[in-house]
């Protein structure tokens, strides 16, 4: 909208313009309000779960579907979530993301059962799918000059980072001070402040035209992702070997193979190949997988390692991650203003990988008897290695895509994040657990000492396996990222619209 454009009637004409120099940054502020309530709902119930398991008495197979409806409903429906943002318009899939996200978390909050419990976190699932794509589109339309782009980026990628680890502080706070009850109704509260913020900041338009929705495209692309999660998080309690986990598995395949072939034929694809095929934004996608694959295997050994052999509580495990956080804040600053200008992703995103790798074989030495001084070194290398990964990943999976395909990418963006923790969780899991139980039947009887030490070598059998997913990582990434010669070349051969010409400096480094 241009100056001259008179504004709705009784609303200022800079409530309706994203570039407006002092509301960018409360668009920001909204934005990552919002992203932070999606990512951190995804490890706060974690530590709430044995109260509510004493108060609704559900038993000990069953809990997982806690945790398990969230990410089934949330990674299956984000390619959806994505392309209703962009039929829809971002600023209307926002505010209703919002609404419905706090109305499953109080229905979640006030669940008298075990199956309203579920079906609350499945309902939230289904609106963070909504939410997601749209707070990141939001941003990727709204932050168009290099210098600020990457700032905001840097704080988008730092929460999406640290959110897991806020999630445990919260919710160790509000289960030991509160009630478990409040790990869900704190979303009501966030979300009553980052709609009342967005109703006001966020841009109205950003609706792409009146293209059609691919609902073939949408049930192979939601099947296929659904059958992925599901297959996964049955590979703990069932074991690879169960039809449970590789039925669900093999069937992901097919259906994703499909929807692929879909995508190549449909006049309206759900995600345009063109996003994901180009190298730079294909890395960024593997690197935000990766990196979601091997941190929440850490959050969830490290919290049992804590809790279980060093005797902590739930606040003092939540509290116990903040180095990990204050580290990961202050690389992310220095990441985003000063260094991915400088050296690009090719170079920052790989020695991201290798610190996190590092930090991961550091956790491999901790013993029954080690005091929290020696965790503190690891959760420190992490928090600079995500910091290193998540930024730069975001900013350049979103670059040079065109504004009716913003939803899109995002929602591939939230796929790579949440998919790779699911994928990583249940993997990690499956090979702790039978690395613990070798432990005990190479060493019975099972004595208190014997367990104790199970327990401690499978928690670093998953730290090791995750070591080695965060250096494949920094292989596939130095690999697939341009040079910064190569990215210069391509920017300067590509006929480009106004909007993306603008973003060229970002893409020369």
């Amino acid at each position: 909208m241009s100056s001259s454009t008179p504004a709705p009637t009784g609303a200022p004409a800079a409530l309706d313009r994203a570039d407006h120099p002092r509301r960018r940054w409360f668009v920001l502020a909204t934005v990552a309000l919002a992203q932070l309530m999606v990512v951190l709902d995804a490890t706060i119930v974690n530590i709430a779960l044995p109260s509510a398991q004493a108060d609704l008495g559900f038993s000990d197979n069953d809990r997982q579907w806690v945790v398990t409806a969230y990410a089934l409903a949330f990674g299956s429906l984000l390619l959806l979530g994505g392309r209703l943002a962009d039929l829809f318009g971002r600023r209307r899939m926002f505010l209703l993301g919002l609404v419905g996200f706090a109305v499953a978390s109080g229905l979640g909050g006030a669940s008298q059962t075990f199956g309203q419990l579920v079906g609350a976190r499945a309902l939230q699932g289904v609106f963070g799918a909504m939410l997601a794509p749209a707070a990141l589109s939001v941003l990727t339309t709204t932050f168009t000059q290099p210098k600020e782009r990457g700032r905001a980026f840097g704080v988008f990628g730092a929460i999406a980072g640290m959110g897991g680890a806020i999630g445990l502080l919260l919710g160790g706070y509000l289960t030991e001070y509160l009630d478990w009850r409040w790990n869900l109704y704190v979303n009501v509260v966030i979300a009553v402040i980052a709609f009342a913020a967005g109703l006001v900041l966020l841009p109205r338009g950003g609706r792409t035209g009146h293209g059609r929705l691919d609902v073939v495209g949408v049930l192979l692309g939601s099947a296929g992702l659904f059958a992925l999660v599901y297959g996964f998080s049955q590979a703990e309690p069932k074991g690879w070997d169960s039809l449970s986990t590789w039925g669900p598995l093999v069937a992901s395949v097919v259906l994703l193979a499909g929807f692929v072939v879909r995508q190549r034929t449909s006049s309206a694809p759900v995600l345009p190949l063109a996003v994901i095929l180009d190298r730079d934004r294909g890395g960024a996608f593997l690197a935000i997988l990766v990196a979601g694959s091997g941190v929440f295997g850490v959050f969830l050994f490290l919290t049992y390692y804590l809790q279980t052999t060093l005797d902590y509580t739930p606040m003092q495990t939540g509290a116990a991650f903040m180095p990990m956080v204050v580290a990961m804040i202050i690389t992310a600053q220095l990441q985003t203003n000063f260094l991915v200008p400088r050296f690009g992703p090719k170079l920052l995103v790989p020695i991201g990988m290798l610190l996190a790798a590092s930090a991961l074989l550091w956790f491999t030495t901790l013993q029954v008897d080690s005091g929290y001084g020696r965790v503190v070194p690891g959760l420190v290398a992490l928090g600079m290695g995500m910091a290193s990964i998540m930024p730069a990943s975001f900013q350049i999976a979103t670059l040079g895509v065109e504004p009716r395909h913003a939803g899109a990418a995002s929602a591939t963006v939230s796929t790579s994040q949440q998919v790779g923790g699911a994928i990583g969780t249940a993997l990690l899991n499956t090979l702790a657990a039978t690395a613990a139980t070798r432990y005990v039947t190479d060493h019975a009887p099972a004595t208190p000492e014997v367990l104790a030490q199970a327990a401690l070598h499978s928690f670093s059998t998953a730290y090791t396996w995750s070591a080695v997913i965060f250096l494949l990582g920094a292989v596939v990434t130095v690999t697939l990222f341009r040079t910064r010669a190569a990215r210069t070349a391509l920017v300067a051969s590509t006929v480009r619209p106004a909007s993306v010409v603008e973003e060229a400096p970002v893409l020369a480094h």
